[in-house]
């Protein structure tokens, strides 16, 4: 019987920003007390980063907690742009990843260019990050915005002859 070759992947630096690392330890610590896999992944790569400030240069091209990535794996995904998020804000929204998920958790702090392995149903897998936006990409919203102070009225009038 052949055995599987396993390359070890060097971990690849990461950095937390200051207004991040509060809640992110608080979260990543609740989620681990309660077995949570997902969650005593987060709580290691929390225990590992450098906590730097929010003004640093490099805070643009790291992930952080509303950053836009986009990034391929080692199994076939195809590029894919996703924003991460908080538990509370990640709805049935595929372009939505929650931080307590092993995507989420093994995105966290990296930059463009590197390399992360992480496990997702017993399977290791390994990310590659390509490139990280902090503003919005041309993603569509899954629901229309709606104005709650008077309703939408789309009709032009008269006028639009």
């Amino acid at each position: 019987m052949k055995q599987k070759e396993c390359a070890v992947l060097p971990l690849p630096k990461i950095a937390l920003t200051a207004s991040d690392y509060p809640r992110l330890e608080q979260l990543a610590r609740r989620a681990a007390q309660r077995g949570d896999l997902d969650g005593i992944f987060l709580l290691g790569e929390i225990n590992r980063a450098d906590i730097v400030p929010d003004e640093m240069n490099d805070r643009d091209s790291r992930v952080t907690v509303g950053s836009w990535v986009t990034f391929c794996t080692n199994w076939g995904v195809p590029r894919r742009t996703v924003q991460l998020v908080w538990p509370e804000e990640c709805r049935s929204d595929s372009a939505r990843i929650s931080i307590l998920s092993s995507l989420g958790a093994a995105l966290i702090g990296l930059q463009a260019g590197d390399q992360m392995p992480y496990v997702v149903a017993g399977c290791l897998n390994v990310i590659r990050v390509q490139n990280v936006n902090r503003s919005s990409p041309n993603v569509v919203n899954l629901f229309p915005a709606t104005r709650r102070s008077r309703p939408f009225d789309d009709d032009p009038g008269p006028t639009a002859a």
